[in-house]
């Protein structure tokens, strides 16, 4: 163990980690710098120093990661953010059980590094990861302006290339396939999916007062969509007959539009979709993947890009862009049209060389 002197506080190391060693009234305290550098062991150590000789610091920092991402909780209800009940689950689900004892004081790359390597052993995409990571860095954050303070450095968490973007698409044929595989309580949320690409929860939420059959559209509050803006998705296509369906079968009294049996709306998780899309041939397709193909479907019946994404809910076009990709037939189709422009030129050019002679 390797141990260095620095004014009134000592560095040393425990493996790959430099810890620091200072004092609070004549007592000691030790503490995990959480860097595998000595220079930034070094600078913890002169900054708590600098808090002791000011008298900032009485001790050593007590939270623990479940403290923080208690904050992170606490923090999404009182904004009341969507997400939130969302944030609790990831944390309980994945977090607590591998960092939620663990100090704030010891965190830092190393924990890093095997968390990523322990959520990727089980499976977890680099996206679900970055979802749960950025849960920590903000309960650092919040631990930091916390008063008094729960944290006294930020670590630095790195977030992960996300290289699984998803790029399939539902044809028509396969559209219609899990229609008939999907639970009757699905059927209806699905086929509106597929047609004005609205997120999930977006449906779900839809009330009859914001259904104008007559006009054929259908009005969000700025409330139930994810960019806080009202919107209008029309009513086209097989919407109509599903829609009126709904009507006619829905339970008394109940203002939802896309329920379940007991007249509340239909289920978040969506029970029986996963299996259903087994039974389609459809292995792994979520409801989001709806999305995509939407956007397709409008671009192929020109649409402009501005009306489409109105609809969609696409703010950015960065995004809109992601999900508008285009697939083999697609290309398929350009090269035939390709085709015809390149024979049409030739005949042309033959024509021309004709009239000369």
């Amino acid at each position: 163990m390797a141990i260095h002197k620095r004014g009134s506080g000592t560095v040393y190391q425990r493996g790959s980690i430099w810890w620091i060693q200072y004092f609070v009234r004549g007592r000691p305290v030790q503490e995990s710098s959480g860097f595998e550098e000595k220079a930034g062991a070094e600078n913890l150590l002169k900054q708590r120093i600098g808090e002791v000789a000011a008298g900032r610091r009485t001790g050593p920092e007590r939270a623990t990661i479940a403290d923080l991402c208690a904050l992170v909780i606490e923090d999404n209800r009182l904004r009341k953010l969507r997400d939130a009940q969302h944030v609790e689950w990831r944390y309980k689900a994945h977090i607590e059980s591998s960092l939620g004892n663990l100090s704030v004081s010891r965190f830092g790359s190393t924990q890093v590094r095997q968390y990523v390597a322990g959520r990727r052993a089980a499976g977890a995409s680099d996206a679900t990861i970055n979802r749960e990571l950025a849960i920590i860095r903000r309960g650092f954050q919040l631990g930091y302006e916390a008063e008094p303070p729960l944290v006294r450095r930020l670590p630095v968490i790195h977030k992960l290339e996300e290289t699984n973007v998803r790029q399939g698409f539902l044809e028509p044929d396969q559209y219609e396939t899990l229609l008939d595989e999907l639970p009757a309580r699905l059927k209806a949320l699905y086929v509106c999916g597929y047609h004005v690409g609205a997120r999930k929860n977006e449906l779900r939420r839809i009330q009859w007062p914001q259904v104008d059959l007559h006009a054929s559209l259908i009005r969000l509050s700025a409330d139930q969509t994810k960019g806080k803006r009202p919107r209008t998705l029309p009513i086209y296509g097989d919407m109509r007959r599903w829609l009126e369906r709904q009507r006619e079968t829905g339970p008394a009294g109940s203002p939802w539009v896309f329920h379940g049996a007991n007249g509340r709306p239909v289920d978040n998780h969506l029970y029986g979709w996963c299996e259903a899309c087994e039974r389609a041939g459809l292995p792994g397709l979520l409801f989001h993947d709806l999305r995509r193909s939407a956007v397709r479907n409008m671009k192929r019946a020109g649409i402009q890009d501005v009306e489409a994404m109105r609809i969609t809910g696409h703010r950015t076009r960065s995004i809109f862009d992601r999900y508008n990709i285009v697939d083999e037939g697609d290309l398929v189709s350009a090269g035939k049209r390709l085709e015809e422009y390149a024979q049409r030129r030739k005949q042309e050019r033959a024509a021309r060389l004709v009239r000369v002679k």
